[in-house]
């Protein structure tokens, strides 16, 4: 990762932790009743670990690309991390991927119990539409309903958790190429996907430009899978943060495992090459998007 990359990945995702931190705090919002102890504990474990923050990062940067940034775009990306960190702490129960660790610590059922990380992930999927409706996001309620509306989809049957399920259900099955791509466009792509098409959607970005971001965001999720397929194959455990090999020994579909290796490095290269072209029109300005998007087909974790 380059200096300045990780410049802006830190800073990103230092101003991410604190909104979230105050979030995620104590204080009884209007029209809660309670905000039990145990229950935020876990909530907070599961939402504050760490990790590289990738798709904030990715919806503030589509955002910057267009001239847009402020305190409601982070509002707006704690939103969509709630989400992808309520998907993690329940993928890691024993009845899903049945993981032990992640980012190179116990995993929130086994840091609390697996009732609690089922419900701090119900809660952590639940504020996440609390605080994409909230006035700050953006001052036009139609780009808020449209902005919670796109998070629904790409969280849901038709996106993140259909993904998922089409997963579960490939294990130790044969499946096409097609399918494994679609699953994979569900299961990991439709929140970078999201992230990306958010960004431009709060940067109020022309229609062109909204779907030049949305491929954009297609591209880097598919790769973005598919060096997370190799890295389960070949990572070291302890630099990738989790358990490594878990993919062939649960008889996971992928690209890798279908395709081998050498064909999904070039893949990735073929992508990325998409994705640099596809930004091409906004010159420098682009610069952070598509050095990101190299990274997220070149990482070791």
């Amino acid at each position: 990762m380059s200096v300045a990359l990780k410049s802006v990945i830190t800073e990103t995702a230092q101003s991410l932790e604190e909104k979230l931190t105050s979030l995620l705090g104590e204080t009884v919002r209007s029209e809660e009743l309670a905000r039990p102890e145990r229950l935020l504990e876990a909530m907070n474990y599961a939402a504050l670990s760490g990790g590289k923050r990738l798709r904030p990062v990715l919806m503030v940067e589509a955002a910057r690309l267009f001239g847009h940034e402020d305190e409601g775009t982070l509002v707006a990306a704690s939103a969509l991390e709630c989400i992808h960190c309520y998907s993690l702490a329940h993928d890691d129960l024993p009845a899903m991927d049945d993981d032990n660790v992640r980012r190179g610590r116990p995993t929130t059922h086994k840091a609390f119990d697996e009732a609690t990380a089922i419900l701090a992930g119900d809660a952590l999927l639940t504020i996440a539409f609390d605080f994409i409706a909230d006035e700050q996001v953006h001052p036009d309620p139609a780009i808020r309903l449209r902005l919670s509306r796109e998070l629904s989809r790409a969280s849901g049957i038709g996106g993140m958790a259909g993904g998922q399920m089409l997963d579960l259900a490939s294990e130790h099955r044969d499946r096409t190429e097609a399918e494994i791509r679609q699953l994979q466009a569900m299961k990991t792509g439709a929140l970078i996907r999201y992230a990306c098409r958010a960004g431009a959607i709060l940067a109020n970005a022309t229609d062109d430009d909204i779907a030049r971001l949305t491929r954009f965001g297609e591209i880097i999720g598919l790769a973005f899978q598919l060096a997370d397929d190799l890295l389960d194959l070949t990572g070291d455990a302890e630099v990738v943060g989790k358990a490594t090999g878990k993919d062939a020994e649960a008889g996971k579909a992928t690209l890798v495992s279908l395709l081998g290796e050498s064909h999904t490095r070039q893949e990735l290269s073929r992508l990325i090459a998409e994705a640099d072209e596809l930004l091409e029109p906004y010159g420098a300005k682009a610069n952070t998007l598509k050095t990101l998007a190299r990274y997220i087909a070149d990482r070791e974790s």
